[in-house]
Formats: C-alpha cells, structure tokens, sequence
C-alpha cells in the first residue's frame, strides 16, 4: 500500500460568509466566526462568539447571525 491510498478522505470546506444565518449545536462550541470548517483564506479573522449566553449571536466582521440549537 502506498501512501496515496492511506490518506484519508477529503472533506470539501464550506465557504464563509455565503449565509447570512447558521444553526450550530454544542458540538460546535466554543463558536467562532468563520467556523472550522470553513475556508479560511478568503474570509475575516478567526473571532469566538458567546452563543451559550443567550442562544443567538452577530459576528461583528460579517454580520453572518448564529443561532444555538438546544
């Protein structure tokens, strides 16, 4: 087996910023904006977001609302 056949999958990134509202659950906390699993290179930088605090949070770059699904 060569290494090209032990990489793992390749999981396609989502691109920041392209809604305006996201649904996130605990498994996404601690919330940042853009989130992990997105690409980073065209987007604002990293910023963490209290979504615990009161269910709904406004990313301060892009405006991009989050809300915590319980």
């Amino acid at each position: 087996m060569n290494a090209s056949e032990r990489q793992p999958p390749v999981v396609p990134l989502l691109l920041p910023n392209a809604q305006n509202r996201y649904e996130v659950t605990a498994e996404d906390l601690p919330l940042s904006c853009p989130m992990p699993q997105m690409q980073l290179w065209n987007s604002h930088p990293r910023v963490y977001l209290p979504v615990e605090e009161t269910g709904w949070a406004k990313c301060p770059y892009c405006s991009a609302e989050y809300t915590l699904r319980r």
